[in-house]
């Protein structure tokens, strides 16, 4: 196939990538997968699929003004410990391949997807309880998840949202449009360093960035009319679906 065509395939993938993603559900499983396909290694393809998915900042912040307003104090509080973590998984990445911590990672999906899906029985019984359980277990859980985003990324976006879910916020599209800023402020730090390190596969990252930025304008709007029980089973589903990919093919 050639170039050409690949990279328009990558920007029709683009944009399905990022309806999903800013919706709720995984961008990684549709443009790992299609990186891979056009014949870029695995290294690369998790560079620059992280390098892409930066389109998904300015889009679903555009796409979610609605669910964004006054959540400015929540984000200022918590953009530093997503930088802290996304920090320690880029070095982790860059000087460290680790096999194991690849194998880990369709555990932590099967985990989050189990925690999404749980989220309702939670809620009704975190009552009073909230503020408490939430100030240890929101921090903790940010760091070790933009730890692994800076790592690899893939499926990070539902265990922000489940972690978002289970502690802060009920309301789903409200912590998605959380969830969607905090992962592009994260991917922005990853971004820059794999720019000046990491193996980035240019020709492929600009049309791929080019889909997820467009898709991911719309993505929001979908949360707003699909019913919530619905979007959390097929958030959940596509979790468990990638954790079982991902287990049978760890890179």
């Amino acid at each position: 196939m050639p170039w050409a065509a690949k990279a328009a395939l990558l920007g029709v993938v683009g944009v399905a990538a990022g309806m999903i993603g800013s919706a709720g559900g995984i961008t990684s499983l549709v443009s790992y997968p299609a990186l891979l396909a056009v014949g870029i290694r695995p290294l690369a393809a998790n560079v620059t699929n992280t390098f892409a998915t930066l389109g998904i900042l300015p889009g679903a912040s555009i796409g979610s003004r609605p669910e964004l307003r006054g959540q400015l104090a929540r984000l200022r509080r918590w953009a530093p410990l997503v930088a802290l973590g996304t920090a320690g998984g880029v070095a982790l990445l860059l000087s460290t391949p680790n096999r194991l911590f690849a194998r880990l990672i369709p555990y932590l999906l099967c985990a989050a997807a189990l925690g999404l899906l749980a989220q309702p029985w939670v809620a009704r019984r975190r009552g009073a309880n909230a503020g408490a359980s939430s100030r240890f277990a929101l921090p903790l859980g940010l760091v070790a998840i933009s730890l692994y985003s800076g790592y690899f990324g893939a499926g990070s976006g539902i265990m922000v949202l489940a972690l978002l879910l289970l502690t802060v916020e009920d309301d789903l599209p409200r912590a998605n449009a959380l969830k969607n800023v905090l992962l592009g402020f994260a991917d922005l730090l990853a971004c820059i360093a794999f720019a000046f390190f990491g193996p980035v596969h240019w020709a492929a990252a600009w049309p791929l960035l080019i889909g997820l930025t467009a898709g991911s304008v719309v993505g929001p709007s979908i949360t707003r009319v699909v019913r919530a029980t619905l979007l959390r089973l097929l958030v959940a589903g596509a979790g468990l679906g990638l954790a079982g990919w991902l287990w049978a093919n760890p890179g």
